[in-house]
């Protein structure tokens, strides 16, 4: 079976903890490697996850703030040093050209991976393809010029096994009647259509450092997997408006109204000792909850 699932590298907010690395969730989706918000010590903690440095296919900044891209000089240069041979594609903020630049030239090295620069200039599809799946990017609501992202799979069709045995299609014909839509069986005309049922594409969010606002809503609906950042519990959402972030609470009500089926909750101020208050607060707006902690690993719900 496809490998998908997330795979987290830390989970503080502007400052790590013993327990907490600074920011970084590789996203498996099949054959590729998403890299979001490579904090300080990702490098390090990719190592500790047991995943290589070639699984990186694309970066994703949300925004500039340190502990969301401190990170991703380091990343680069072990991806260099291990001679990644295939390209890199790197999305962030085109208002933050400067600081992009400014990090991947920080230090002396071998630069030896091809690196795509894919500035954001506004928010929409990012990539259509020919990927096996099209990407977007939404505006969120923080202090600096903040992008959420979006990964949704083209809906398909899923074989009937029943459907195929009643009109004789088996073994090498039910490829080819993918591949070619139509093909005879048994004397008569066998359609893909008749032989299957649609199948819904799935979907992966990546809200991070943001107040409530309709780009959040947007990214997360229908996802699959949605991973949100939760920095405050309601006692504190005074701080959390202030500040430009949610509540265990917001990023609950944000995964129930945009239909969400699993909630990552991320991102944690190093205020709070007991994750178990984020799992109580959030749960009672939403069913399925993760307190991700480092070095987790979250699998992308079954298909229903």
């Amino acid at each position: 079976m496809s490998a998908r699932e997330l795979v987290v590298l830390g989970t503080a907010s502007q400052a790590p903890t013993r327990y907490r690395n600074h920011n970084g969730y590789l996203l498996r989706w099949d054959a590729e490697g998403l890299l979001f918000d490579p904090g300080e010590g990702t490098q390090r903690q990719l190592l500790l996850a047991g995943v290589a440095s070639s699984a990186v296919n694309r970066i994703f900044l949300t925004h500039f703030h340190g502990d969301h891209c401190l990170g991703l000089p380091g990343v680069l240069q072990r991806l260099s040093l291990d001679r990644v041979p295939h390209p890199v594609a790197a999305y962030y903020p085109a208002s933050g050209q400067m600081f992009f630049e400014r990090l991947r030239t920080c230090a002396l090295y071998d630069d030896a991976v091809t690196v795509e620069p894919r500035p954001l200039v506004g928010p929409g599809v990012i990539d259509p393809g020919p990927s096996p799946f099209r990407l977007e990017a939404a505006r969120l609501d923080h202090r600096a010029e903040t992008y959420g992202y979006r990964l949704v799979e083209p809906d398909g069709r899923r074989m009937v096994p029943e459907r195929l045995a009643a009109a004789g299609v088996a073994g090498p014909d039910i490829g080819r009647l993918q591949r070619e839509g139509a093909l005879t069986a048994s004397g008569r005309r066998v359609t893909l259509e008749e032989m299957s049922e649609h199948r819904r594409g799935q979907r992966f969010a990546f809200v991070m450092d943001t107040r409530l606002c309709d780009g959040a809503f947007a990214l997360a609906e229908g996802a699959d997997l949605l991973v949100c950042e939760s920095t405050y519990l309601s006692a504190d959402a005074g701080l959390a408006a202030d500040h430009g972030h949610l509540t265990a609470a917001q990023a609950a009500r944000i995964a129930t109204e945009a239909g969400a089926r699993r909630l990552v909750l991320t991102h944690f101020s190093q205020r709070y000792l007991d994750p178990g208050a984020f799992a109580a607060e959030a749960g009672e707006v939403f069913p399925d909850v993760v307190v991700a902690a480092d070095l987790d690993r979250i699998e992308v719900p079954a298909r229903p």
